[in-house]
């Protein structure tokens, strides 16, 4: 049984490493009271999107827009 413990850990450092040298992270954070997180999720859904899909779809179209705005 151990050595499946091991390779779990040994799969779980790979994978840690892999997205540390591969991903930059940010971190978005919602209060408990604010239905931000919900209405995401609820968009996302009705898009057929994931959240982070569509945090980055909204970012990008927002950088467009202020792009052309500012020509």
């Amino acid at each position: 049984m151990a050595s499946h413990t091991s390779s779990k850990e040994a799969r779980n450092k790979a994978v840690s490493k892999y997205v540390k040298e591969n991903y930059d992270t940010v971190l978005l954070r919602f209060t408990k009271e604010s239905s931000d997180k919900q209405i995401i999720a609820e968009h996302s859904k009705k898009t057929n999107e994931t959240i982070t899909g569509f945090i980055k779809r909204a970012i990008k179209e927002t950088i467009e827009n202020d792009n052309k705005k500012t020509q």
